[in-house]
């Protein structure tokens, strides 16, 4: 594989990175202290064309390869995981699945607004109760003539106070993955309530809520895929969202880069830069190298993505990397800033911060950990 950019492809990658210098890096601390970031964000992003990467003209989206995808997360991961977070789950984890899932009539009703920006769109699988263990969820969904009235709770959900439309998936049949359907569900249903969720350690500014689904009824026609297929479905959105989550954290690996050569340049201590003192060397070569391996890896899903293959294992692989890496990138740039990285004048501790979420939504370490294992030895440890 090639580890360079076509002209088109650097070109978005140059546009993107002057929105993120523009618009989000001189917001981002406002925004994490606030623990909001600008809704006028969205606006910018839908301008852009970002809200709609990979997604056909027909349906307003910007044709490109995914790629293209992965250098705007990793540009937005850059800046801001909470930006980047916008897109990759209205866009990465409810539109593609739309595109990848929907019929006709529901890719041309929902897809434009969610590529304008004039729809948020929300990914609904994790429960109180059920994290990892997703084909045991509780939320049922029960036949009324021609809808379905759905009931029951989610929780952690990205974008879940910004959004118009939801991903859900409820339990249609029996116990086990085989027993969950799934719906779009609009946010204005009545019965449908949202609570934000704030004092988190990281990605204090995006948007992330509890949802409360009481007898919301919704028609057969925004049923997504067959009855039965919700898990399959569920599962094929994560590992496009892997791929999406694996570019972010090589943005957050770079942005900790950046941050640190340009802090140990700068700063001068025992009469030298830091940069002149071997073991700062040190921990800003580990950071260089793992931020290439990652952005390898996940180019890797990208281009297996755009050739037509089967991606899920290469997708897990880059996830559990990149999110680990860039908790340990993020960890010594904080340590190559010292005191001064403590403290959110800098942003390094936003970084690590970031990070340490991602090694834990969109499957954990540990779940990747099981899925390569399983791949490679045909035994499954999940049960």
């Amino acid at each position: 594989m090639s580890f360079t950019l076509t002209p088109d492809q650097e070109l978005l990658r140059s546009t993107v990175a002057q929105f993120v210098d523009r618009e989000v890096i001189p917001h981002r601390a406002e925004w994490d202290r606030a623990e909001q970031v600008d809704r006028s964000i969205v606006g910018k992003l839908a301008a852009l064309g970002l809200l709609g990467v990979t997604i056909p003209e027909e349906y307003g989206g910007t044709p490109a390869d995914h790629r293209a995808y992965c250098v705007v997360m990793e540009e937005l991961g850059r800046g801001d995981s909470s930006v980047r977070g916008i897109v990759s789950v209205s866009l990465g984890l409810f539109g593609k699945t739309i595109h990848a899932e929907g019929t006709a009539e529901q890719k041309a009703r929902w897809l434009p607004r969610i590529c304008a920006g004039q729809s948020i769109g929300c990914y609904a699988l994790t429960e109180p109760d059920v994290g990892s263990d997703a084909g045991h969820l509780a939320m049922r969904a029960e036949r009324d003539g021609g809808d379905w009235l759905l009931t029951g709770e989610k929780v952690f959900i990205t974008n879940g106070t910004w959004a118009d439309l939801a991903l859900v998936f409820a339990r249609t049949g029996g116990d086990g993955p085989r027993g969950i359907t799934a719906f779009v569900v609009s946010t204005d249903a009545t019965g449908f309530s949202s609570t934000e969720i704030t004092g988190k350690l990281g990605l204090r500014g995006q948007a992330t809520a509890s949802l409360r689904l009481d007898g919301v009824r919704v028609p057969d026609a925004n049923r997504l895929g067959d009855e039965g297929r919700g898990f399959k479905i569920a599962m094929g959105a994560l590992n496009r969202g892997r791929m999406s989550l694996a570019a972010g954290c090589v943005g957050v690996c770079r942005g900790c880069l950046e941050s640190a050569v340009s802090y140990a340049t700068e700063r001068i201590q025992f009469g030298k830069p830091l940069a002149g003192h071997q073991l700062v060397q040190e921990m800003i070569a580990d950071i260089a190298v793992e931020t290439d391996a990652a952005r390898a890896l996940t180019w890797v899903v990208a281009d297996l993505a755009d050739a037509g293959e089967r991606f899920e294992l290469a997708a897990s692989k880059a996830k559990y990397f990149a999110s680990e890496a860039a908790v340990r990138c993020a960890n010594r740039a904080l340590q190559v800033f010292g005191g001064y990285g403590y403290i959110d004048e800098y942003p390094v501790g936003k970084y690590l911060r970031d990070a340490r979420v991602t090694t834990l939504y969109e499957g954990t370490s540990q779940v990747q950990k099981l899925i390569i294992g399983q791949a490679l030895t045909g035994i499954s440890a999940f049960s």
